[in-house]
């Protein structure tokens, strides 16, 4: 089996460094993780590029929800590419549907070209499309690197079979990353069983607020947080190097 590569998805500056120390390949900054993910600050992406040495994927998703984006939405994800290539990033992470679930392929496209030298992900809207083996190959006509899914599936082991079709389907013609639920104890089976190369987990764990005085009467506004985990990062990347 050739080299098996572990992709961290980062939702702060302090995730992005626990990542790097923890021995992943390869970090996906982003923010909101609860929702899926969105694009960071300018300022999170800035000390990424400072401080990270493994290669810094962005996430380009300018809200959560649906990936059925608007003209003004389209132009927020533009300017976002620009600011990445700006800065240094080594890719971006993209994804577009039409109403019918299908590739939006004329927006894709735009925002590909706006990346130029960058690589790019296509992210999990590839799990929301109708047909996923149309959607693939759409997908590689685009140009991407590699597609993260999870299979269609609520999680990747769930999702193992449909993402061993997909890796079959593309033939090296891009990567095929499996993520959603992956964990230490069954990264190296995913493997086996699908022939992915490629994995995508947050590694993440809840940290507790210092904050002594607390509002309990304020929904919504936690004071605790969740943030990747050095030692889950660890922990993955053992599994996947036994």
């Amino acid at each position: 089996m050739s080299a098996l590569r572990l992709e961290i998805a980062a939702n702060s500056l302090a995730s992005a460094l626990a990542a790097q120390a923890g021995g992943a390949d390869r970090v996906e900054l982003c923010e909101n993780l609860g929702e899926g993910g969105c694009t960071p600050s300018c300022g999170t992406l800035a000390l990424a590029r400072e401080r990270l040495r493994v290669p810094l994927y962005v996430l380009i998703r300018p809200r959560a929800g649906d990936f059925l984006y608007d003209a003004l939405e389209r132009e927020v994800m533009l300017r976002d590419i620009e600011h990445c290539v700006r800065l240094g990033a080594d890719g971006v992470v993209i994804g577009a549907l039409d109403a019918d679930g299908d590739v939006d392929v004329a927006v894709c496209r735009e925002l590909v070209a706006a990346a130029g030298p960058l690589g790019v992900t296509f992210h999990r809207a590839f799990d929301a499309a109708r047909d996923q083996t149309r959607a693939l190959e759409a997908i590689i006509a685009l140009g991407c690197e590699r597609v993260l899914t999870s299979g269609g599936s609520a999680n990747a082991l769930d999702g193992r079979q449909a993402i061993a079709g997909l890796v079959q389907q593309a033939r090296g013609r891009l990567g095929i990353m499996a993520g959603v639920g992956i964990d230490a104890d069954h990264l190296r089976e995913l493997a086996t069983r699908t022939g992915a190369q490629e994995f995508h987990a947050s590694a993440k764990a809840l940290r507790a607020s210092a904050m002594r005085h607390r509002n309990e009467r304020l929904v919504g506004l936690d004071p605790d947080w969740v943030q990747t985990d050095l030692d889950r990062v660890r922990a993955l990347t053992a599994a996947l190097h036994c």
